[in-house]
């Protein structure tokens, strides 16, 4: 993180022909983004939000992006951290793992990205640098009605 601002790293994956059904997408990952969120299997951890280190990951065809270098075409991710952290500010769980997946289900609904990796580490737990939990979410497929 620089000067209190989340690390962005671009991981683009580009075919001639594009992407379109091919086995991977081009990616946009959200390293380390600090969010304060209650979570904790005991009262006195929800008590007050917690330090955690949220790592952001989103698949999403970016073929448009690119040609046109128009944000209308790609994900903001300002915006994705911004809503990550104004959406949990009142909210808390008792488990990472829940929390993680309902951070994934936030994204792929209001963003869309094919899939998302949310991985958040935790600081509490001593004797350990951190303890983390990885949540991958994919979009679920149209349903087609005859």
């Amino acid at each position: 993180m620089v000067a209190g601002k989340p690390c962005l790293v671009f991981h683009l994956s580009l075919s001639i022909a594009g992407n379109a059904g091919v086995g991977f997408m081009d990616k946009i990952i959200i390293h380390d983004v600090e969010v304060r969120m209650r979570v904790g299997t005991v009262e006195a951890e929800r008590n007050w939000p917690q330090r955690l280190l949220a790592t952001i990951e989103l698949e999403h065809d970016m073929t448009q992006a690119m040609q046109t270098d128009d944000l209308h075409f790609a994900i903001d991710y300002e915006k994705v951290v911004n809503r990550l952290r104004e959406w949990g500010a009142n909210k808390q769980w008792n488990l990472l793992e829940s929390m993680a997946s309902d951070i994934a289900d936030m994204i792929l609904e209001e963003f869309a990205p094919f899939s998302v990796s949310v991985l958040l580490k935790k600081f509490e737990l001593p004797m350990t640098a951190a303890v983390s939990v990885h949540i991958v979410k994919r979009q679920k497929p149209l349903k087609i009605e005859n």
